[in-house]
């Protein structure tokens, strides 16, 4: 049976392959071997077989190291890029600081000279009122003494009415000198008082004129003050909300954080000190309580500021790289941070101000460097090859704490980094990320 079905195999191939022989000759023999239709078929296949093999392996090496060198160019130009960005937001953040800045002293100037203007105003105010007090007292004073003149020259007519009609004449000459006496004293204290209340007058309107002034002056510099307070609530606006952003995109609740910062900073005092006129206990204007406002905003943006020096946004390797694994199921374990690979010796940078709190061999990481940084962060660096820093020692945002190697349970050079918020290690990936079009 299974003799005929192999010879129904070979006869199914006689159509394309004929019987062949090959003969082999020695010194002493002859022989030959039989290639029958099916055998030659089955060659052929596993030929053609093994030479189709070999030609997609080789397109899959070639394709696979093609592919590998763009992606390395891709990654290089995004790492620029990514880099460049950073930069250009940097010194606009550098910029937008200044220009606050320099803001909020041209607001300190223009309280300050409103502080003078109505502190003119005020004296100016009541001067006109002391002015009006004195002309009414002087125009009393006037109408009583023309009351007290007409009255005089009543009694001066009567007089000499009497005297050059009656007998008695000659003795009241005596009385007719004192009234012409009297009469003159009047005059000239009427005159004395016109010229002192013409001179009020003038007085009087020239302080008019200045109040009029101060008051004008006063309305330009609060018109100025009112767009200088809505550039600075603009510029605070546009700062603060993507630094709320970030913090929120990387899992850090904002509130928390500034809490953190006030507790760490509690002094007062300084350029942020709430701005205040009133001695008196008096409710404060609606300038003040608009600067206090921007105050607050410039003190809040600068505790974003000092979070963020204290927070890992930044990248630990400035220089080429691949990304090569994520966070994340890996293999069937959990891998807990992102691995970056370079050449050996690649510089690694801390990611935020801290403290070393492990800097030497760490099984499988290798040599390692763990820093403790604010609110209950730390990050890791495993598989370094060199390590700069040593337990104990503050580190600052950007500071070179080693070099990229190969240390450990690694398969390859690279860096293996890690990031943990209260014990437990989160993505990496959300801090950059949230970082990216920030700072």
């Amino acid at each position: 049976m299974r003799t005929r079905i192999i010879d129904r195999f070979h006869t199914l191939f006689e159509r394309w392959f004929s019987e062949r022989r090959l003969f082999l000759r020695s010194d002493r023999e002859t022989r030959f071997i039989r290639l029958r239709p099916g055998t030659q078929a089955l060659l052929l296949l596993g030929s053609a077989l093994t030479i189709g093999w070999t030609i997609v392996a080789s397109s899959i090496l070639m394709m696979g190291a093609i592919g590998s060198g763009n992606y390395r160019e891709q990654t290089q130009r995004d790492q620029a890029m990514f880099e460049e960005r950073l930069n250009t937001l940097s010194e606009a953040r550098d910029t937008a600081e200044a220009e606050a800045l320099a803001a909020y002293r041209r607001f300190n100037a223009a309280l300050a000279q409103v502080s003078q203007m109505q502190s003119k105003l005020l004296d100016s105010e009541e001067h006109r009122r002391e002015l009006e007090t004195g002309i009414g007292v002087i125009q009393a004073t006037l109408r009583r003494t023309m009351n007290e003149r007409d009255s005089a020259r009543a009694e001066t007519a009567a007089m000499v009415a009497r005297f050059e009609n009656g007998p008695d004449a000659a003795s009241d000459g005596t009385s007719l000198a004192r009234v012409d006496e009297t009469l003159a004293f009047l005059n000239s204290a009427l005159e004395t008082t016109a010229a002192e209340r013409d001179e009020m007058k003038v007085e009087t309107d020239r302080a008019l004129e200045e109040a009029e002034a101060a008051i004008f002056e006063r309305d330009l510099i609060l018109d100025r003050n009112d767009k200088i307070f809505t550039q600075l609530e603009e510029a605070l606006t546009v700062s603060v909300e993507p630094l709320e952003k970030m913090f929120s995109a990387a899992g850090l609740p904002p509130s928390r954080l500034l809490d953190a910062v006030r507790r760490g900073y509690s002094g007062q005092g300084g350029p942020l000190t709430p701005v205040t006129f009133s001695t008196k206990g008096a409710e404060p204007s609606a300038d003040e309580v608009r600067a206090n406002t921007i105050l607050r905003g410039l003190d809040e943006m600068n505790m974003y500021r000092i979070a963020a020096e204290k927070t890992p946004f930044a990248i630990p390797v400035k220089s080429a790289y691949r990304f090569t694994s994520g966070f994340g199921p890996r293999w069937g374990r959990m891998h807990n941070g992102i691995d970056m690979a370079a050449s050996t010796g690649t510089p690694i940078y801390s990611t935020a101000d801290g403290v070393v709190v492990e800097a030497g061999w760490h099984s499988g990481f290798g040599r390692m460097v763990k820093i403790r940084h604010e609110f209950g962060i730390e990050t890791i660096y495993g598989h370094l090859s060199r390590l700069n820093v040593k337990d104990g020692q503050k580190i600052s945002k950007g500071d070179r704490i080693g070099d990229m190697g190969n240390t450990g349970r690694s398969t390859g050079t690279h860096l293996h980094y890690e990031v943990r918020v209260d014990g437990s290690p989160v993505n990496p990936m959300n801090f950059i990320k949230a970082a990216k079009n920030v700072l």
